[in-house]
């Protein structure tokens, strides 16, 4: 264990959300001091609130897991979706850059999805959000950048003016609303469901997430900063599905006795449309960090069984 005086400050915005959790079951046995807020402890849109509980609380690391997630919502909320995922993102890079700490945002793959693609997709590939939520997401990622790189930023400010975007997708675990919670409430209730097959991409357990994140922040704690490259990093678990795929799996981990039937996407119409192919290439990711990312079967396993357990 680290000494007390050498430990690092790292603060936890959206904590009640599903990697917020997550992230909190791994705080005990950290190295470092964890400060969990949500939008009833600190106002993330309110830069002077913000910039003063970093400065009170010597804040070394901001992870932000605060997002508006309602994508249908989002096209007839745009104001409260952009200031959530885009204002308060660039509101938060300000603060850190000011106070000389390192940011990790999470993003997501719906900043594509008006261009077609049957390859996963690398960071450096060029967004195309079909709707407002995937803007207002990439607005955020933007703001970021501008924030930690733009004109004005001293030498000393740049030496530690480190900032990760973690972009991932389908984000599942044993908290808050998720597919897979979502799925076994209907299993237990109908006899048959449809399910979209022709939107395929990786489901992501928020554990594994909350792990990678970790090891993020632990890299950019441990005294240099310039261990993590500025930028963009994809992850999600391994494997490709659809979201019928993904719920017959459920389904049999789970013993349910609900058919599972593959429906198109039309089926269920909505304001926004939906990536149909949203897989994101991580091989930057493991490479850089040296992990190896558990199958996405696996991890499902685990969540329902620690479902079953609570």
């Amino acid at each position: 264990m680290a000494k007390k005086d050498t430990l690092k400050n790292i603060l936890v915005t959206g904590a009640n959300g599903q990697l917020g959790t997550s992230l909190a079951l791994m705080a005990n046995s950290a190295d470092a001091r964890f400060f969990f807020t949500d939008v009833d402890t600190l106002d993330i849109t309110d830069y002077k609130a913000v910039s003063a509980y970093m400065k009170k609380n010597r804040i070394d690391i901001v992870i932000n897991c605060a997002a508006y997630t309602n994508v249908d919502k989002a096209e007839d909320d745009r104001v409260m979706a952009f200031k959530i995922n885009a204002e308060a993102p660039g509101l938060l890079a300000r603060a850190c850059r000011v106070n000389n700490a390192a940011l990790i945002h999470i993003s997501t793959d719906y900043v594509f999805g008006k261009e077609r693609s049957t390859k996963p997709r690398t960071e450096d590939v060029k967004p195309s959000p079909s709707g407002v939520y995937g803007e207002s997401k990439l607005e955020g990622e933007r703001l970021i950048a501008e924030n930690f790189e733009g004109e004005g930023i001293s030498s000393k400010q740049a030496d530690k003016a480190r900032y990760a975007i973690v972009r991932t997708a389908w984000l599942y675990s044993e908290f808050g609303k998720n597919f897979v919670k979502t799925m076994l409430g209907l299993f237990a209730s109908k006899d048959k469901l449809n399910v979209v097959f022709d939107q395929v991409g990786t489901p992501t357990y928020a554990g594994d997430l909350a792990a990678v994140v970790y090891r993020i922040a632990i890299e950019m704690a441990s005294g240099d900063f310039r261990k993590v490259d500025n930028g963009v990093y994809n992850f999600t678990d391994e494997g490709v599905c659809s979201w019928y795929d993904f719920a017959c799996a459920i389904a049999e981990e789970s013993n349910a006795s609900c058919r599972v039937m593959p429906c198109h996407s039309d089926e269920f119409p909505s304001k926004v449309k939906r990536p149909s192919f949203s897989v994101l290439d991580k091989s930057k990711i493991k490479q850089r960090f040296q992990i190896e990312i558990p199958h996405w079967r696996e991890s499902l396993k685990i969540c329902l069984k620690n479902l079953k357990a609570r």
